[in-house]
């Protein structure tokens, strides 16, 4: 699935291969994809929209056009392709925006769970995923007194609390992992028993982790591609995701995997103890 560092470096391929290009025709080849508005609305308000750039907040991409805004969440494996020229679509070929200099972005995605959201310009920050997201996991939007009340405010196991968005934007499960590994956090450790230094740590290692991850275009796991057709290469500097039975790089303990709120979980069992309160 692609998170967020994955989902920037897309935004960054779309704003080089498509902004300030305006659209001539949308086909829509599965409707369920656009969530609102209806399918011939949709495709007919983007005739003539030019897409001025494309925004991100959390795991959203938010392209913006001339008099609309378009929300769109990739979800497990859509992903976005340029062609400079009209090209032959495959059965995962579910939306064509085809711009008037004959150029094609296509929007594809084998397990159909995508979807796009067509706004008037402005009120993308109230569409209903956007509302419920916390802070972008940057030293600027993430603060840490706030973070700490949250936390407090928590019962539940901290990856699971990550991982819903509402604390902060943009984790899953592969970061997840490597932020509590780099904190020295248990992922079924209770989100109110953690200290305030250790809430500092995580802090700290969320925007270090999703910034270098950033930097390296993101992770390739099986079939992530960005939007220029590039792999990221932050897999390389995986410590714990899919690195059951390797030495741990800080201790040398092997790396262990066990399920967390029914998601595969990868830690060190000596450096990422379950503390008792």
């Amino acid at each position: 699935m692609p998170e967020l560092p994955e989902v920037e470096t897309v935004r960054k391929g779309l704003v080089s291969l498509v902004k300030n290009k305006t659209i001539a025709k949308v086909d829509v080849y599965w409707p369920r994809i656009i969530e609102f508005p209806e399918i011939d609305i949709f495709q007919q308000q983007l005739i003539g929209e030019t897409i001025e750039t494309v925004d991100r907040r959390g795991k959203y991409l938010i392209f913006e056009f001339t008099h609309y805004e378009m929300v769109s969440h990739l979800r497990m494996e859509g992903k976005y392709e340029f062609f400079d020229q009209p090209t032959a679509l495959d059965k995962h070929s579910h939306v064509r925006f085809i711009f008037t200099d004959g150029s094609e972005l296509i929007y594809h995605d084998v397990r159909k769970f995508g979807r796009m959201a067509l706004l008037k310009k402005g009120t993308a920050k109230e569409y209903k995923g956007l509302t419920r997201l916390g802070p972008e996991p940057t030293d600027a939007d993430f603060n840490l007194a706030d973070f700490k009340v949250k936390l407090k405010k928590a019962s539940t196991m901290i990856k699971p609390l990550l991982l819903n968005q509402k604390i902060v934007a943009g984790l899953g499960n592969i970061y997840v992992d490597e932020v509590l590994w780099l904190a020295k956090i248990h992922p079924e450790q209770s989100a109110n028993t953690l200290s305030s230094q250790s809430a500092r740590q995580l802090r700290e290692a969320i925007i270090e982790v999703i910034g270098k991850a950033k930097e390296a275009g993101g992770t390739t796991i099986r079939t992530y591609l960005n939007a220029l057709g590039e792999a990221g290469h932050f897999q390389q500097e995986l410590h714990v995701y899919g690195q059951t039975g390797e030495p741990c790089s800080r201790c040398g303990t092997p790396i262990i995997k066990i399920k967390v709120a029914q998601r595969g979980t990868h830690l060190c069992p000596h450096c990422q103890k379950l503390k008792k309160v």
